[in-house]
């Protein structure tokens, strides 16, 4: 539908089907919500917003209603191909995951050192890699994901291209992408910026600002990994389009060609998104990491511009507001680790409170923050903001070494 671009305040009571909510009267990240803007498309929506907000502000509609599944239904880039079960649980599949995860972390190290020494790429290396990712995330991809969130801020580069890799080939299940399309994915994630092993160190670990030529050199790391991988036989024309073209944007402003959107393959726009994502949640020489929540946020707030606009929105939807692994401060200042999501109550996780702010707490507890829903839990232990790991200096990979267990929505 065509929307014009005047928005009215009113009542929740005031609701009905077929209205636009552009705007609430608290924060988004406060409410269930994934994204602000949504299509009131039953009944039961507006019951839904009356839980979280007493006003709302609604788009005009100067043309006809669209029907509610019509309108729902996803573009044929972004349907389903083949929907994915999980195979085991996630607790089962930690131990597997883990040995995957620490061997492909050690081979992805020695791939980019091979690199940056004038070697070649082992593209067998890569694609095993690739694949021992694919069978666990197709297994269930929980496990794997979490790990993506233990870093060694002196390895940022062998661990950021395992990490897209990673989240790419998760959000390809998601997407329901096909085997064969996860590993393609997969092998793009893995690779897309082995250009920057063609960069100098001092200027690739400068801390301070850039100077135009600096920046330039940055750049060029997508030529040079076209180049790279256009010499390495087996490797997959995807793989070196994406690493080429991962930062062009949706408004042709991006490098090194800007390109129009109609130019950019999909590999590239969610490469794009989950580069971001891995970059935008990690510790950099140049810029510090921000929580889950505002790395999400910055992604909502330019899609369609950077980022390819359904898939910015699909890939929200596929992360949560509090995915296992992310660190929270409640209302009563207790700080914890989200252990568990539900299906039901995606904003309310289930955590392990470890912290009274700075002050470790006598003894650590588990709480059910979606109790507070249900009227068993005060609500001071609602969620009050995530928080970048290592604040008061609690770090997941130690409660991964205590043997926590950290599961997602649907287990």
């Amino acid at each position: 539908m065509d929307t014009s671009t005047s928005s009215t305040k009113i009542h929740v009571s005031d609701l009905r089907v077929g209205m636009f909510v552009s705007k609430l009267d608290r924060d988004w990240l406060e409410t269930p919500f994934l994204v602000q803007g949504f299509l009131i498309e039953r009944p039961e929506d507006v019951d839904t917003v009356a839980q979280y907000a007493e006003h709302v502000w609604i788009d005009a509609v100067q043309s006809r209603w669209v029907p509610a599944e019509p309108h729902a239904t996803l573009n044929p880039a972004l349907r389903p191909k083949k929907t994915y079960i999980n195979k085991v649980s996630a607790r089962e599949e930690h131990g597997h995951a883990l040995k995957a995860f620490r061997r492909a972390r050690q081979l992805t190290k020695t791939l980019v050192d091979d690199i940056r020494l004038g070697g070649t790429i082992d593209t067998e290396q890569a694609k095993a890699t690739v694949r021992s990712c694919v069978d666990s995330i197709l297994r269930n991809p929980d496990a794997l994901l979490w790990m993506t969130k233990i870093r060694n801020e002196d390895e940022y580069t062998a661990e950021h291209c395992l990490n897209v890799c990673i989240l790419a080939i998760a959000f390809g299940r998601y997407l329901g992408m096909s085997e064969n399309e996860l590993e393609k994915l997969g092998l793009c994630g893995l690779l897309h910026d082995v250009g920057k092993m063609r960069v100098p160190l001092p200027i690739l670990n400068k801390p301070g600002a850039l100077t135009p030529k600096e920046f330039n050199m940055i750049r060029a790391h997508t030529v040079h990994g076209r180049n790279l991988l256009l010499s390495t036989p087996g490797i997959f024309d995807a793989v070196v389009d994406v690493a080429y073209t991962h930062h062009e944007r949706m408004d042709g402003m991006g490098y090194p060609r800007k390109l129009p959107q109609e130019k950019i393959s999909r590999y590239s726009r969610i490469i794009a998104l989950v580069d971001a994502y891995d970059a935008m949640t990690a510790e950099r020489c140049y810029a510090p990491a921000v929580p889950t929540t505002q790395a999400l946020k910055n992604i909502y707030q330019s899609r369609g511009t950077h980022f390819d606009e359904k898939l910015a929105l699909e890939f929200i939807k596929s992360v949560g507001l509090y995915p296992p692994g992310t660190i929270v401060q409640l209302r009563n200042e207790m700080v914890g680790i989200v252990l568990e999501v539900s299906q039901q109550y995606r904003h309310l996780p289930k955590v392990i409170l470890v912290k009274k702010g700075e002050e470790p707490l006598a003894q650590e507890k588990v709480v059910n923050l979606a109790d507070v829903e249900k009227g068993h839990l005060e609500k001071e232990f609602l969620i009050k903001r995530a928080l970048k790991d290592g604040t008061y200096g609690i770090r997941v990979a130690e409660y991964r070494e205590k043997g926590v267990v950290f599961r997602a929505a649907g287990l």
